[in-house]
């Protein structure tokens, strides 16, 4: 069965409900997702983690270890998390015990461990792995990276929080997030596996009357800084950490996908067959690997990547990544690149929907995004379609990702 959409009405509002029936493995999955109530919806930094955190404590009734004792006792899988624009609630269990489940689930909606206790033991959790954190060379690089490029604006902020802004929140502040980020009027249920629609809608009916109806803030388009700006930062570190990244103009809603997929398998997304590869690990020997992305969100659209190198290479690294991202845009990709990376993308696509939950999330990711259901057969097409001149004359027209800036974390006096 293909996966649909379908939706429920509750209160006058339509929650959309995404739904594949598949009875292979006798196993049912729900996903809650709420819209806008991500990291991006924070009013302290690290906010929307810990609120996610504590619904993974049980409930006040039976405690963090109670609850999740009546959990595995019956194989049930009951968790929250949160991304950068979302709040995800899921459970999964056993059909034969999904009734079960649902129950725990409702149990935990309706009285969450909003104790002191639980509190004190995820905000110590979350200060503990902050603290992981400060030797982590790769975080330190790409928060900065962050900062670089969005300063200002909530993605320069670190989305699990600092050591002194996790300590600053109260039990009344992630109440207050939870309460007035997560309604039935932001909510896209994803529903899978070996259950029918009409079981599926009287468990999201129990769910759906649970959640208050909340204010609705549209989230701001945030563009990245142009400025070419480079940051050193000074570590013991045996190794030069270099994230990378620049403006890329394009919409998450532009029907251009699959130039922008092509455009960044090449550049820095194919591994051995990308630009960056090629020239910096395989041509040079500067790295073991140097991968990038053209991230295209609903927030922001721009190139970012990463690499490791010598510290007596640092300087050398840095200005070829430049060159290579110059050199991409001023005369595009060769008609053997564009063949190639058809091949790859054609002929890899049927594991990109090969499980339930990818084939649930590529609908979700369509719906979200503003685009037909079956978007991602028509960009196949598309790919399949596109000619060398069409893909260069996209590669050309954004020679804006070439306003590199960088973020590095190296030593201060380096080995020449």
């Amino acid at each position: 069965m293909a996966t649909i959409i379908k939706e429920i009405n509750f209160k006058g509002v339509d929650i959309p409900v995404i739904f594949e029936e598949g009875g292979f493995v006798p196993i049912v999955s729900i996903q809650l997702v709420f819209r806008n109530a991500g990291h991006l919806s924070n009013t302290k930094d690290g906010l929307a983690s810990l609120s996610a955190d504590i619904l993974n404590e049980g409930t006040q009734k039976d405690g963090s270890v109670g609850y999740a004792t009546k959990l595995d006792t019956h194989a049930i899988k009951l968790g929250s998390h949160v991304g950068r624009e979302s709040f995800v609630i899921e459970v999964s269990a056993l059909k034969s015990e999904f009734d079960y489940a649902i129950d725990r689930l409702v149990e935990l909606l309706k009285d969450p461990n909003y104790t002191q206790e639980a509190l004190t033991h995820i905000k110590n959790q979350k200060i503990g792995w902050l603290r992981q954190k400060k030797s982590d060379f790769n975080y330190i690089a790409g928060t900065s990276l962050r900062e670089i490029l969005f300063r200002g604006t909530p993605l320069s902020h670190p989305y699990d929080g600092t050591l002194k802004s996790v300590e600053t929140i109260s039990l009344d502040d992630i109440q207050s997030f939870i309460s007035s980020k997560l309604g039935y009027n932001n909510m896209i249920a994803l529903v899978g596996g070996d259950i029918e629609f009409k079981d599926a809608q009287k468990h999201l009916n129990r769910l759906i009357e649970i959640f208050p109806k909340v204010e609705l803030k549209d989230i701001k388009n945030i563009k990245a800084s142009n400025k070419k700006e480079t940051k050193e930062i000074y570590e013991d570190t045996q190794q030069a950490y270099i994230f990378f990244g620049s403006p890329f103009d394009f919409s998450y809603s532009n029907r251009d996908q699959h130039k922008a997929d092509i455009a960044e398998y090449l550049l820095g997304g194919a591994g051995f067959g990308s630009r960056l590869m090629e020239e910096i690990r395989v041509k040079r020997g500067l790295t073991y690997g140097i991968y990038s992305a053209l991230k295209r969100t609903k927030t922001t659209s721009y190139l970012s990547g990463y690499m490791q190198t010598k510290l007596s290479t640092q300087d050398e690294a840095k200005k070829l990544i430049q060159e290579v991202v110059d050199e991409f845009v001023k005369n595009g990709i060769t008609q053997q690149e564009l063949d190639d990376t058809k091949k790859f993308l054609l002929g890899s696509e049927p594991l990109r929907a090969e499980t339930l939950s990818q084939r649930l999330y590529r609908t979700y990711n369509n719906f979200y995004n503003d685009r037909p259901l079956d978007y991602s057969i028509e960009k196949l097409k598309k790919i399949e379609s596109v000619t060398l001149e069409e893909m260069n004359e996209f590669i050309k027209a954004h020679t804006e990702i070439r306003d590199l800036s960088f973020s590095i974390v190296t030593k201060e006096e380096k080995i020449k």
